[in-house]
């Protein structure tokens, strides 16, 4: 499974947003953190979807803020990211988060007229925060739709209807390209698959 699932909950996540939010929300970093996230979304969409790689450099700079991208990457290599070289860590992590903007750049034309409900306050999760969400498409239909938030504020993990981890279906992506070519096998699946979709044309 791709990162979340395709359709409805990529589409969710591609829609112009609404965050109706009590106004304590403002209190609550976590919660804050998920707000910009939204925010950057809607803002990429106000011209109409363009193309991928026009939504990618909108979206780009905000997921590099309010996401984790070195935890997300070390956790979703799993074990063997310790046995890579320094070197080898700094490249991945950096070719994970482009992988990652151009994802969610992809996304953002699937949906449109869609709502996001954010709560106003968030969880605690050990050290993490929670923030739960409910994203909504133009037809009413609804998804549900965590963030895991760590002590720094970036977000660390996300999790579809409660339970579906991100960090965990990116794991089980990576799996053949690290068993296939190590650090070097996932950097190159990791810039191809990135050059692919900031290449797609626009959809007539």
């Amino acid at each position: 499974m791709p990162i979340l699932r395709a359709g409805l909950v990529a589409g969710l996540l591609a829609a112009p947003l609404t965050v109706p939010l009590a106004a304590r929300a403002a209190d609550d970093p976590a919660v804050g953190v998920v707000r910009t996230l939204y925010t950057s979304f809607e803002t990429a969409l106000k011209g109409g979807p363009g193309d991928v790689r026009t939504r990618a450099a909108a979206i780009g700079a905000t997921l590099t803020e309010t996401i984790d991208f070195p935890a997300m990457a070390r956790v979703a290599v799993g074990p063997t990211w310790k046995g890579f070289s320094p070197e080898q860590q700094g490249s991945l992590t950096e070719a994970f988060g482009q992988y990652f903007i151009a994802t969610y750049a992809t996304r953002l034309r699937q949906a449109a007229g869609g709502t996001f409900t954010v709560k106003p306050e968030s969880e605690a999760r050990g050290a993490d925060r929670l923030v739960q969400s409910e994203a909504a498409n133009a037809d009413g239909d609804s998804s549900q739709v965590d963030y895991l938030v760590g002590p720094g504020n970036r977000i660390r993990d996300i999790y579809l209807n409660g339970n579906v981890s991100e960090v965990a279906t990116l794991r089980g992506s990576f799996a053949d390209p690290l068993k296939a070519g190590g650090a070097d096998g996932l950097l190159k699946f990791l810039r191809e698959r990135t050059a692919v979709m900031l290449a797609a044309k626009p959809a007539p």
